[in-house]
């Protein structure tokens, strides 16, 4: 069902479709009503606590509050930047070249060749293979140190098809040419016949009324809720207490409804195999005050037991502690 509506920003109308709805629109909507049922980890959804708009991660921590709006003013390449994948069956991405430089670029820094620098992708993850309608998990936000000469690091979850080729994803990240900071904020990326998007766009449609959006700065030092579900016709992402927004199943063709893998890590993108970069929030996993993905749920899926590993790097570690619990992460190479 489609229905007018006027946009809180605009009083242009915008198209609004109710989640859950079969009748889904030719083109992707503006926003969509976001659903009324519980969240993956069983809550009931309401708006979470702000803080003010382009508030630091730091200055989030001392207001108790969850998240702040970003004004991307200082944003130097939205969107656009490199990104990592884990494959069906144990293999992973560990290298690829981007045109995207990471800013400021340092002066010790190798010069591009033909202004393409190689990526080098390292990662800590859990995993399993599973039917199911979405998974959740409570994960660490951290804040960790991201070399000059490096791109990010970041934790997520990532929703797969059975074949590995599409990809729904949420987590936080640590990324100066995507976010323009040193914070964690907010992101999803999707996959789509095993090709990359982009960041916080790219067939993302934000929820009617959400408090924030990808992109704007999450607080640091904290547990929060992440989570992905297949409702009616789309991938919801949640974090904390709101749906924020979806994946519109036409981005597949309508083929990827349901999961046939979860794969829930820490990941480092770096310009060379041997990182000053962090992982996670920097403590290696033998500290109890490492960075930890927790308390992971399938909706309408399996037991969880996940497979904890390391693909790529002996920088950085993992330690399970339960069947849907680990720590993970390092300082790198320094």
């Amino acid at each position: 069902m489609i229905n007018a509506a006027a946009d809180e920003t605009s009083d242009a109308p915008v198209a609004v479709v109710e989640a859950g709805g079969s009748d889904a629109p030719a083109a992707d909507p503006a926003v969509l009503a976001p659903p009324t049922t519980e969240l993956p980890w069983g809550q009931l959804p309401h708006r979470l606590k702000l803080g003010r708009t382009g508030a630091s991660s730091a200055d989030l921590a001392e207001e108790a509050a969850s998240a702040a709006r970003d004004d991307n003013s200082t944003q130097p390449q939205p969107e656009y930047g490199p990104k990592g994948r884990n494959y069906r069956g144990g293999g992973a991405l560990t290298e690829q070249e981007t045109t995207v430089v990471p800013p400021p670029a340092p002066p010790t820094a190798a010069e591009p060749v033909d202004g393409v620098q190689d990526v080098y992708y390292s990662y800590a993850v859990g995993r399993q293979t599973a039917v199911t309608d979405g998974a959740a998990a409570n994960m660490t936000i951290g804040k960790p140190t991201v070399a000059k000469e490096d791109w990010h690091s970041l934790a997520e979850i990532a929703v797969q098809s059975a074949d590995g080729q599409q990809v729904v994803e949420v987590g936080w990240t640590v990324d100066r040419a995507t976010n323009g900071d040193d914070d964690p904020h907010l992101f999803v990326f999707n996959w789509v016949d095993g090709g990359p998007t982009c960041y916080n766009k790219c067939g993302f449609v934000p929820a009617k009324g959400a408090s924030i959006k990808p992109g704007d700065t999450l607080v640091q030092g904290t547990n929060k809720q992440f989570g992905i579900q297949h409702i009616g016709n789309a991938w919801w992402i949640a974090y904390d207490t709101e749906w924020i927004g979806a994946f519109m199943d036409s981005n597949w063709d309508n083929d990827f409804t349901r999961s046939g893998q979860l794969q829930f890590f820490g990941e480092v993108a770096a310009s060379s195999a041997q990182s000053c970069t962090e992982m996670g929030n920097g403590n290696p996993p033998d500290s109890t005050a490492a960075a930890r993905i927790g308390s992971v749920v399938y909706v309408n899926g399996p037991a969880v037991s996940l497979n904890v590993k390391t693909i790529n790097t002996d920088l950085y570690s993992t330690a399970r502690l339960s069947d849907r619990t680990f720590r993970y992460g390092g300082p790198g190479d320094c």
